[in-house]
Parts: structure tokens; sequence; C-alpha cells
């Protein structure tokens, strides 16, 4: 509302006069005024109206007197805490309705395992670390874990195994369907330290000479952690079989299945049992052994077993109600022969090594014991003794290759057998071979625990309890990342049509990737025009996005606000295919 009066600020000899203009904005003017008898008589020096208002606030308070200072002597920011991927995390977990998964009630073991969950898919750590890690975020906030400490971590470890049957049972209720096809797989990580009776020397798939602590993953079709079970570490693949057999009819409570292992998870000895079960299928793959006796019955017919297509069917009185898909990959032979040379010459140079240390020994020749000591390592090295007749004696050492050998085992190259009781109608053969393949997910699953990302490993805990917590801890965390990975798949370096082209694509031979995932490769860019970069340098990204505490002012004066950093068009790309608000 106008006033109909001038508004005199200040009566001073020089002074801001607002003046109301009617329909237009009022004119702010620099008048002085001075007194002539009764009369104060004004004289306009400048039209002001034109200046921002901070200007005039500044041009005010000088013509009153006050000292004027710079902005930064009465503002500043106290503390800046990164957010931005702790509510990216966070509105992803809200999404999956984590805190329900993990307890229906609210408690504060379930605050502490919901943030070492988000703490494991920021930056991993030890639980000492993790308390330490809280703090230097807004996580500790969010989650109200502010107090929290590594023994209450140690303690909500402890609930949390106590609650693990019930989470898996509602990750199996929501992710594995009736008829669905279950990926199974065991994996191991070396223990550092020396009291833990999960830690035994067994098969170390780190390929350190360390104990190892063995752990099976079970997903879903699409990829997705439903259960994990943890092994000491001398324990054979096979003999885990039974367990998962048992959750998936027992406490998972799922009708029919078909579990899909490689061939030496289902092995023979593990497959026979579940002839007998009912609603139980299975995918596997035969041993070298068991291909060699197919190929070889094959040899005694004049029928090609591969005519123009690289996939055929077989039957064999061994394997009795069983589909043998055979599988021949002309890339994959080339391979495996191009190796077996390599390793084949890399062997004889080995032994003309010997051969030479043999024949300089004149004065005291090598006796024949000596000399199969040193051969039987060279053997050993790359494994290729069967591909060797040696000839040892005193002074002499002899060797040929065994084309006969070689030959029989390049007639394999390149081929392997899916083995499977599923009817055609229900299963067919190409889909038999994409479902083995798809193992490969699982082992993605286990690159994960192991890298960078989740860090499963090195495994330090002493007590058997916390190492099956920690580990499933970290199952939880993949389950989280899983999810946000399969939503930033537009801005990460990953074929966004895998799975239509995996359904479409010849099963057996190479696989390339789409052409618009060649595209994002070559140009570094998103559909959008947004940089390509990994899962962790998105959430670096995110990390610049603070939570500000500014202050204006000081002492008891002082005034202080929260005041978020604004979000990039990148970090709002970022949060729309999450579908979480920004903070």
């Amino acid at each position: 509302m106008l006033l109909s009066l001038n508004i005199l600020v200040y009566i001073a000899p020089m002074y801001i006069d607002i003046v109301p203009n009617r329909n237009s904005p009022p004119a702010v003017l620099l008048r002085e005024a001075r007194r002539e008898g009764r009369r104060t008589v004004k004289r306009t020096l400048a039209n002001l109206s034109a200046l921002p208002a901070p200007a005039l606030a500044a041009l005010r308070a000088a013509l009153r007197g006050e000292p004027l200072v710079e902005a930064t002597d009465h503002f500043a920011v106290e503390r800046s805490l990164p957010c931005g991927h702790v509510r990216a995390i966070q509105g992803v977990m809200a999404q999956l309705q984590m805190a329900g998964l993990i307890a229906s009630k609210p408690c504060a073991e379930r605050d502490r395992v919901l943030a070492m969950i988000a703490q494991r898919v920021l930056k991993p750590g030890s639980k000492l670390e993790t308390a330490a890690r809280f703090s230097d975020t807004t996580l500790a906030a969010d989650f109200a874990v502010e107090a929290a400490d590594e023994d209450d971590l140690y303690a909500a470890m402890d609930w949390l195994l106590e609650r693990q049957p019930f989470i898996e049972k509602k990750l199996a209720a929501r992710h594995l369907a009736a008829g669905g096809k279950v990926f199974y797989d065991l994996s191991s990580s070396s223990y550092h330290g020396s009291h833990c009776p999960l830690a035994a020397r067994g098969h170390n798939r780190d390929g350190l000479k360390l104990p190892a602590i063995n752990y099976g993953l079970l997903t879903d079709d699409g990829g997705r952690p439903i259960s994990i079970s943890v092994y000491p570490g001398n324990t054979a693949d096979p003999k885990t079989v039974p367990d998962q057999i048992a959750a998936l009819r027992s406490r998972f409570g799922v009708g029919r299945f078909v579990l899909v292992g490689d061939r030496g998870m289902l092995t023979s000895a593990q497959i026979d049992p579940l002839r007998e079960l009912d609603q139980c299928g299975w995918i596997s793959c035969l041993r070298s052994t068991d291909v060699r006796k197919l190929i070889e019955a094959r040899g005694q017919t004049d029928a090609p077993l591969f005519d123009r297509k690289n996939i055929a069917e077989l039957s064999h009185p061994d394997f009795p109600g069983e589909r043998l898909i055979a599988c021949f990959n002309p890339v994959l032979a080339m391979d495996r022969d191009h190796v077996r040379n390599e390793l084949l010459a890399a062997t004889e140079a080995l032994l003309e090594k010997v051969a030479r240390q043999v024949a300089r020994r004149t004065g005291t020749p090598l006796d024949a014991a000596q000399i199969g000591q040193k051969v039987g390592r060279c053997l050993n090295r790359h494994k290729v003794a069967k591909h060797f007749s040696v000839q040892i004696a005193a002074g002499h050492l002899g060797w040929a290759r065994k084309a006969d050998s070689i030959a029989r085992e390049k007639a394999l190259d390149g081929i392997y057998v899916i083995r499977t009781p599923e009817p055609v109608d229900a299963l067919s053969a190409a889909d038999a071979v994409r479902a083995y393949k798809r193992l490969g997910d699982v082992e993605k699953a286990f690159r994960t625990f192991k890298g960078l990302d989740l860090r499963v490993r090195p495994i330090h805990h002493r007590l058997e309890t916390r190492v099956r917590a920690h580990l499933f801890l970290c199952m939880l965390a993949y389950y989280v990342e899983w999810h946000m990975r399969a939503a930033l798949a537009p801005l990460l370096y990953v074929d966004e049509e895998l799975a239509q082209t995996r359904a479409q694509r010849d099963p057996v031979a190479r696989a390339h990737p789409s052409f618009s995932a060649q595209t994002k490769k070559a140009v570094k860019q998103s559909h959008g025009g947004f940089a390509l970069r990994s899962f962790h340098g998105l959430l670096g990204s995110l990390a610049t996005l603070c939570a500000n505490t500014c202050r204006i002012g000081t002492g008891r004066n002082a005034t202080r606000f929260l005041r978020p950093t604004e979000a990039n068009a990148y970090q709002q790309e970022i949060f729309r295919l999450l579908a979480v608000r920004l903070p």
C-alpha cells in the first residue's frame, strides 16, 4: 500500500528520501535539508532509484554515521558436513524398506545396523573406523547414531545375527517366486589372525597361502542377494549344497525352484539326492571327464555333433532323465589351444634348463632320483605333465610330447555340456545355457564383496558369530548397492540393454555389447550428455553437497541457520534417477 505523504527516513544534512510515484515504483532520492526560519527546505542531490537494495542499505548506514565492515567479518560458515551421498543412500534404503526388513519396531540396534549398512556402501572400514567416520558426514545425525561407539556396533552385530533367518526369509518372500531360478556359488576370503574357529586351510580363492573362511551366496534370477552362509575354509563346495536346499524348502518356503550351480558345486554325488526331491530342478555343467566320455561315444557314429549350429542336445545312459546340451564356442577353442601351446613351450624351456644342468655334471653325474625331482617340479609348474613322456637315467634326460594326449584334449576345446532335468516346454536349450551363464552375476557379487566397494576382506574378527554377522552385513550393503547401480545405470559404464540382449543373442557365441553401450563408452557420456563415472565416482560427486551451518554476527547477537549446498545439474540427475528428493 502506497502512502500519500513523503517518507522521511533520516533527517540530517543528507538523507535518503523515498517518494511515492502513483502507479510506478517509488523514487529513491538523495537529499539535503536545511532550516530557513520555520521552514525545512529540501534539495535533491541525486536519484538513487537504480541502485540495488544492498547498496542503498550501505549508503543509508554511512549517512547515519555507522561504521561499514566487510560482509565476511559478520558472516561465517561454521561447519560443512557432506550430506549428498548420505541422503541418496538413505533415500534408496527407505524405498527398499530396509528398516522394516531389519526389524518391525524401532530400536537403537536397528538404527546402528542401518548406519553400518550405509557407511559400508559409502566407505567401508573396521568397526572402530566406522564409528569414527559416522561424524565425518551427516550420517550420524541422519541415522540417529551420534553417541554410538565401536562397542555399540559390536552389540548391534550380535543382535543382527540373531535376526538373520527372519531377514533372509523376508528377502526370499520379496524376490523368489515359485518355479523361478535360484543361483548359488561359493567363495572364500583370507583370514588374518589365529583364533577364529572358521579359519582353516583349504582352497583359498584369494590365491594366498593363508587360512580362509568360505561363504556361499544365494541370489535370485536378477542377481539380488537373498541369503549368505558361512563355512570353515576347508569345506568342499559340494558339501554346502544340502544347506541351500534345506533353506529354500524349509526356511523360505519356496515351492518349486531350479537351483543353478557350477560343475564343482552340483556334482553327481549332490545331484543324485536332488532327483529324489519333488519340485526341485537344477542346471549345472558336466566335468571334462564326463564331456570326453560323451564326445568319444559320439565318435562311434558318422552323424556330426554340431551341424550348422553351435548347440546340440544329447542323451547318455549314465545321466538318466537329464537333457545334455552340448555347446561349442570356436573363440574359446582357439584361446584354449593357444594357452596350451604356451604352457607346453614354457615347460619345455624348463626341461631344457634341467637338461643343460645334467649335461654339465660330467665329473659327478646326477643320478635318476635327483633328475626326477627336478623334472617333477618342471612338469608340475604349469600342470601339463600328462602331455609329456620322460626318459630319465643317471646323467641322462630325454622327453617328448604325447601327440595323442594333446590331440585328445584338443578335441574338447571350446566344448562344454549343460545338464538339466527341466523339460523342453519349460526350458529351451538356449535358455538353459543362458541360465548357467548367469552364474557370472554371483561372481560379480563376490568381486564387489572383495573389492574396494564393500571390502569384505581382510577378516580380522576372532569370534565366529562376529564373522558371520560381518558377512551378513556386507550382503545387506550389497543389496542396497545392487539397487542403486541398477537405477544409476544410465550414468555408469554399463550396458543398459544387457537384459534384453541376453534374452535374444546367441547364448554360446561370444557376447558383444549393444550399440548404445559402445556409443556410451566411446563418447564417455550418457544419452543426456552427462559424464559417465564409476559408482563410487558418483557418490564422490554427491559428497560435495554439504549441510552448512552459517553464522551472521558475533557474540550474543550472532544468528545461526542451516543452508545446504545447491545441487548442480549432474547431481540433480543422480537424485532423479534414484527417485530421491534433493537434500
